[in-house]
């Protein structure tokens, strides 16, 4: 049994036997109906199977199904940004990736590649194995109370920041951290996060360290996050800020997305106004939203939900 189920299939799925067919004779509409139930990772790890496995993994209805539903929005955004940097607007072939031409594997694998806009203080892209759409927004699209006051706020430079630079908090009494951004996010369930820093990066990441010195006044009050959206969503938390020398996300709260064809209007801010004591030492790299369900490279902090 074993022996005569070895013969059917071959190099490239053509052994034959069992009268003459094969893995590689399956029509690719068949294959197609199974690799929709697919991963995007999966289905290209398949496509190295035999000739008909590799021609249904490129069928538009497959990569249709994994795309976000206003990926036309997305991919015009994509396409004027690669125009901007003078950037072939296609990850494969010669055609543009918000095009009626381009295949929707070719959208699929640009989309994944971050796209900044205004003025790149913003990026966005979709997780490759799931689809997933996540956005980053800068510190400097923030706007930050005293931060041209050099005594203060300064921007430092360090690889440690998909932006390259981040705000770095000297010492003030009132801090105010906010933020504005009107997006159509494709549909779903999404979580935001502040990604803070305890203490002065190093420009290279190949040197961790951190001025502890600097850092003061996060351990007497909590620092409060806020997030409310278009949609009458809100969400306040706060949280004691620590483990200075790591990156971590601070979780704001949640929100949900119904329409992926209007505008969700979408503010936030993080705040310590008790100026009875000083902060400082605090470096404020971005604000970071994925779908709920993203598993996170860096460590996450849960704050405390205010009801």
């Amino acid at each position: 049994m074993g022996a005569g189920a070895s013969s059917v299939v071959g190099p490239e799925g053509y052994g034959r036997g069992w009268e003459q067919t094969s893995l590689g004779d399956m029509p690719e509409s068949c294959v197609a109906a199974v690799l929709l139930y697919l991963d995007p990772l999966e289905i290209c790890q398949v496509a190295c199977l035999n000739r008909a496995f590799r021609g249904a993994a490129s069928a538009d209805c497959i990569w249709a199904a994994k795309l976000p539903a206003n990926h036309r929005y997305l991919a015009a955004l994509a396409a004027a940004a690669d125009d901007d940097c003078g950037c072939d607007g296609a990850a494969e072939g010669n055609g543009r990736c918000c095009s009626s031409a381009a295949i929707k594997k070719e959208i699929y694998a640009r989309l994944c590649r971050p796209t900044p806009f205004d003025g790149g203080t913003k990026e966005f892209w979709i997780e490759k194995d799931k689809g997933g759409f996540c956005m980053s927004i800068s510190s400097r699209a923030m706007s930050i109370t005293g931060r041209d006051d050099r005594r203060y706020w300064s921007h430092l430079s360090t690889e440690e920041s998909r932006f390259h630079s981040v705000a770095y908090l000297q010492q003030i009494w009132w801090l105010e951290v906010c933020a504005e951004i009107d997006f159509c996010f494709p549909a779903g369930s999404y979580s935001l996060f502040f990604r803070l820093h305890l203490g002065r990066p190093h420009k290279c990441t190949a040197r961790r360290g951190h001025g502890s010195e600097s850092i003061h006044g996060w351990d007497i009050k909590p620092t409060r996050f806020q997030l409310s959206t278009s949609d009458d969503e809100h969400a306040e938390s706060e949280c004691y800020l620590s483990k200075p020398g790591r990156w971590i996300l601070y979780h704001v709260g949640d929100f949900v997305v119904s329409s992926s064809d209007e505008v969700t209007e979408l503010k936030l801010s993080m705040m310590q106004i008790d100026c009875t004591h000083t902060k400082g030492g605090l470096c404020v790299d971005s604000v970071f939203i994925s779908p709920k369900d993203h598993r996170y490279e860096e460590e996450c902090v849960s704050c405390q939900k205010i009801l």
